[in-house]
């Protein structure tokens, strides 16, 4: 499902047209992304947790020369499935 669909199925889920679901979807990921840059997590009780986490620098291994280089540290999003979603999905 991409993001064009996912705005088909909510607008119809909620009776809502096309414009105002994708400008729903805007709004809640623009909300994310806000929350999560100044480190706070964002939890969607059953559903789950987006959270930031911090990936340490590391030394990696070019695949095709095998010359070592440095992998700078940086931020990632990390999402933990909640417990309603794990359980419909399994």
């Amino acid at each position: 499902m991409n993001k064009s669909d996912l705005i088909g199925q909510i607008a119809a889920d909620a009776g809502i047209t096309k414009a105002q679901a994708q400008s729903a979807l805007n709004s809640f990921t623009s909300a994310t992304t806000g929350a999560l840059k100044k480190g706070d997590k964002v939890i969607l009780v059953g559903f789950g947790t987006f959270s930031i986490s911090n990936r340490a620098a590391r030394t990696g291994r070019n695949p095709q020369t095998g010359k070592e280089i440095q992998i700078a540290a940086k931020n990632v999003v990390k999402f933990k499935a909640g417990a309603d979603l794990s359980k419909t999905v399994n």
